[in-house]
């Protein structure tokens, strides 16, 4: 199965792309269905009320991340790609007042939230941490329709028969110039073709549209990605969700544009406007605004911010180096995704700002002159050090320890470029190796430490 770039880096809104976009989209896919599906029904049976219930980390932190509203939303016809963030209260209030959705080309629907959404803890469904049922009666309360979904991360939707498949599907049968399942594939491709990583990304993206139409694509998830960054910096007060959380990319950045003007250079300098970025990002994030899953949106902060940084510090950058990156990223991210997860609720947190970091280190080792020895160094050198990293949100919620994560994610990205530059390609442990052993750890890791907010933080900082 061939992950595309438009695959990685989806435009969507905060605070999760497994728990907030991948509910909606579900709820879409079942409206769809609902609508078009051919299944078994009674002669003019019609749908009459909707249903749907959360399952394993959906239920667990579904309502510190935004899991109901999500799915409220998507039976309303909303897309996590063109929702107005803020146009959303006035639409679930619509719904909870009046007991109904009305999606566009639909009947109306019985949906009362509080009565037929149901975050259900006690019983996860088979597939996969994030499960959601969604399910249709006719006016007699008779069942017609039951659908199962899972959210398996960076607003990924898959069906239960669509999962298995998902999880079998090898990108070394795709339809591509160059399939690499793997780091040592894409080494040996890169080898033989004399390609850069971003080439070989570009040469298979190519192979179903166009060039413009690529660049145009990436152009506007940049676009997306850096108008994330400008409205977090813009933006003050609380965030949202009861723990009282201050944003504080835009004090940071004041203090540091006074510094700029005046031309007065400080030993931390550079990781201030690193971390500065990723933070704007991920505060504009846990507010619910408009984000690009990258290659989740609780990571969503680390690869805007280390391509915003290089081009602050780098006159001679432009568009170009922005594809480069973008293409390089979501090759080790496509990688990573197939041989592992991005999920925090498979993995822990390493599958999330971890990968985003390897990502990151990547795509800026490759726009700095790295060979693809070099890159696939680089995205090691930063997923080894998030090895073991757990998902333990306070009260559910994409804040803490979340935001501050993604600036140190976007830190150690840098560092790892850096060291990798300095090297000739050559190390000790394979991205490929490295790869495996997050998904082992992940397999290892307490449930609690999922994103259940059962453990860690969660319980510790409430608790004091």
């Amino acid at each position: 199965m061939f992950l595309s770039i438009f695959d990685v880096f989806k435009i969507g809104i905060g605070p999760s792309s497994s728990h907030t976009m991948g509910p909606m989209t579900a709820a879409l896919r079942f409206l769809d269905e609902l609508k078009s599906g051919d299944w078994p029904r009674a002669k003019n049976a019609k749908p009459a009320a909707l249903t749907a219930s959360l399952h394993g980390s959906l239920a667990f932190t579904g309502i510190g991340h935004g899991s109901g509203r999500a799915v409220i939303l998507g039976l309303c016809g909303q897309d996590p790609k063109t929702v107005d963030p803020d146009g959303m209260d006035a639409i679930v209030s619509t719904v909870e007042n009046s007991g109904v959705v009305q999606p566009p080309g639909h009947a109306q629907y019985r949906f009362r939230p509080a009565v037929d959404l149901v975050f259900d803890k006690r019983n996860a469904l088979p597939g996969h941490p994030n499960g959601l049922q969604f399910a249709a009666y006719d006016t007699d309360g008779q069942l017609l329709l039951r659908r199962a979904y899972y959210s398996i991360g960076g607003g990924f939707v898959v069906s239960a028969e669509e999962l298995d498949a998902f999880k079998h599907a090898s990108p070394a049968r795709a339809d591509v110039p160059y399939p690499f399942a793997n780091a040592k594939d894409m080494l040996a491709m890169a080898a033989a073709s004399g390609l850069s990583i971003a080439g070989m990304k570009r040469a298979n993206e190519e192979a179903s549209r166009g060039r413009v139409t690529l660049d145009r694509g990436m152009d506007e998830i940049w676009g997306v990605m850096s108008t994330c960054i400008d409205r977090g910096i813009a933006q003050d007060g609380v965030l949202p969700g009861g723990l009282n959380v201050k944003r504080r990319a835009r004090g940071i950045f004041n203090q540091l544009d006074a510094q700029w003007q005046r031309n007065e250079i400080t030993p931390l300098m550079a990781n201030d406007w690193l971390s500065l970025y990723a933070m704007a990002v991920n505060e504009e994030n846990a507010g619910g605004g408009r984000v690009v899953t990258a290659p989740t949106n609780g990571a969503a902060g680390v690869i805007p911010a280390v391509m915003r940084f290089y081009l602050k510090f780098n006159a001679a950058a432009g568009p170009q180096s922005v594809r480069d990156y973008l293409l390089t990223a979501s090759a080790i991210g496509g990688i990573i995704k197939h041989n592992a997860s991005i999920s925090g609720a498979e993995v822990g947190c390493q599958g999330e700002v971890g990968s985003a970091s390897a990502m990151a280190a990547a795509g800026l080792c490759a726009i700095m002159g790295g060979t693809p020895e070099q890159v696939e160094n680089a995205a090691e050198i930063a997923l080894e050090h998030h090895l073991g990293m757990t998902c333990d949100p306070v009260a559910g919620l994409v804040q803490i320890p979340c935001i501050e994560r993604n600036a140190f994610g976007a830190v150690k990205a840098v560092t790892a470029a850096s060291l990798a530059l300095k090297g000739d390609g050559t190390h000790a442990v394979p991205l490929d190796a490295c790869i495996e052993t997050m998904r082992q750890t992940g397999l290892d890791m307490s449930e609690n430490y999922k994103e259940t907010s059962l453990a860690g933080l969660a319980v510790n900082v409430v608790a004091c």
